[in-house]
């Protein structure tokens, strides 16, 4: 069942839907990483304005390509109250300029820019519908740690890809993205999120997830699932000591380690 979410009765979680829904997630998790994650805030300490709008842009396919799957879910806040008059018009919106060249556009101004009532998003897709390679390579040229991070994951990887991957729609779901509106974490939304998806996942038919973990806190919800599901930790390091010295030095000033994580429902 996954009509209870445990969640107050001002937020619902609901399944993101449309090119509003995808921007607003790109942007959580974009504005996340910069400046509050403990891999790109650690790394990336000057210019995060402008790394913000370059992540956004050339990410947003990956983004646009999940919510479109029907797959990804997101918790709104049904008494956010919006600040400007224009953004009525589509129930929110995000006012995030990337001309702007102003180097002293700060994290606050941009979340202040992101008005609208979604405040926590889990991004996932049917692993039978891959992404594009060739439409992702924008965001890996910008962000060259992480078709690294990819590399040194697939090295570490020993299972067949028979034994997990999927032969048609509706198996296995890849998790591809999950973070919570700065300002709105410490509520347990990140939890709440990922166990609904898993209930939801298996009450649709699907016989596993595999998510990526850059952060310890959803690491740890993704390798302790609620019963009856199980989960296996499939690959474990840590980027800024793997034994690809491109690897480390991309990673320099982080010191998280990264889990590939698949749950069985």
């Amino acid at each position: 069942m996954t009509s209870d979410t445990g969640l107050p009765a001002r937020y619902e979680i609901r399944t993101l839907a449309g090119p509003e829904h995808a921007k607003w997630a790109c942007a959580i998790i974009t504005h996340c990483s910069f400046f509050a994650s403990p891999v790109f805030s650690k790394i990336y300490t000057q210019g995060r304005n402008q790394l913000c709008y370059a992540m956004f842009q050339t990410a947003l396919y990956q983004m646009s390509h999940q919510v479109e799957s029907g797959l990804s879910l997101g918790i709104f806040d049904t008494e956010y109250q919006l600040k400007r008059p224009e953004s009525a018009e589509t129930d929110g919106k995000l006012y995030w300029d990337p001309t702007d060249l102003n180097k002293n556009t700060s994290g606050q101004d941009l979340l202040e820019q992101m008005d609208f009532p979604l405040v926590s998003v889990a991004l996932a897709y049917d692993n039978f519908f891959p992404l594009d390679k060739t439409k992702l390579q924008p965001l890996f040229e910008a962000f060259p740690l992480l078709p690294l991070r990819n590399r040194a994951a697939e090295r570490r990887e020993l299972r067949n890809s028979a034994d997990w991957q999927a032969t048609g729609p509706g198996q296995v779901l890849l998790r591809g993205g999950t973070a919570t509106k700065v300002g709105e974490e410490g509520r347990g939304f990140m939890k709440k999120l990922s166990w609904y998806m898993m209930r939801k996942a298996a009450a649709e038919g699907f016989r596993g997830i595999q998510i990526g973990c850059l952060h310890d806190a959803v690491s740890a919800v993704w390798q302790r699932p609620p019963a009856p599901f199980t989960s296996e930790v499939v690959v474990r390091f840590t980027c800024a000591e793997d034994d690809d010295e491109e690897l480390r030095a991309c990673f320099q000033g982080s010191d998280q380690e990264f889990t590939r994580i698949y749950v069985t429902l």
